[in-house]
């Protein structure tokens, strides 16, 4: 074998050689997060390692700053008061809130889980709009109604935002149009144009504040 060739036999064998350390390095940090419990991460022993955690989101918990949020989540069918602090950043899904089940996966530091991914799972709720009353007959009767349980129905008009955001979305009906406020999670088919039946009570701001899950009425479409 002449000179060229072993040169040639050399070059190969090191691209070889640092593809498959990038190959390795790869599938090392791509590894699979474990799933704990959130038992399980307080009890210690996973600083540092990826893992997945799923719970219920503390009522009252949720702070969130620019595009970062921090909140903590207990088990669902557990002791309310073994929560684990979870922060996130990214954009919080409409479906996001307190009550609403979130899947989070991260790195655990400092006793928290600082979440790179988080999924949610809110359940669907639909609800007829028989006996609530229209925006425009909310508003009509005016300081009467203010802090007055009550259910409104509309269509929701415009995008609909997280649960960090001063309302989550506009409803309309009879030409008349009402913020609605709520830090729970709503379900996934709640966008515009979709008619809807709010349960709670106008605030002396003039929003509506939502005291449940806001209900998709399936049975009216414009």
């Amino acid at each position: 074998m002449n000179k060229k060739a072993k040169r040639r036999l050399v070059v190969v064998g090191g691209i070889v050689v640092i593809a498959m350390l990038v190959i390795v390095a790869i599938a090392g940090g791509g590894q699979a997060a474990s799933s704990l419990s959130i038992g399980d991460v307080l009890g210690g022993g996973y600083e540092g390692k990826k893992v997945q955690v799923s719970g219920s989101v503390v009522a009252g918990s949720i702070t969130a700053e620019g595009s970062s949020a921090t909140f903590r989540i207990a088990p669902e069918d557990g002791d309310a008061s073994q929560a684990l602090t979870v922060t996130y950043d990214g954009a919080l899904p409409a479906t996001f809130g307190a009550g609403v089940v979130a899947v989070c996966t991260g790195t655990v530091t400092d006793g928290a889980l600082d979440a790179a991914e988080m999924v949610t799972k809110c359940p669907s709720k639909y609800e007829s709009a028989e006996g609530s009353l229209t925006v425009s007959g909310l508003l009509e009767q005016g300081d009467a109604m203010v802090g007055k349980d009550t259910r409104v129905c509309g269509y929701v008009r415009g995008e609909v935002a997280s649960v960090n955001a001063d309302h989550r979305f506009t409803i309309e009906s009879q030409g008349a149009e009402l913020k609605v406020r709520y830090d729970g999670g709503l379900d996934e088919g709640i966008s515009d144009g979709v008619a809807v039946v709010v349960t709670g009570s106008l605030g002396e701001d003039g929003v509506f504040t939502a005291s449940e899950q806001p209900a998709i009425d399936e049975a009216v479409s414009e």
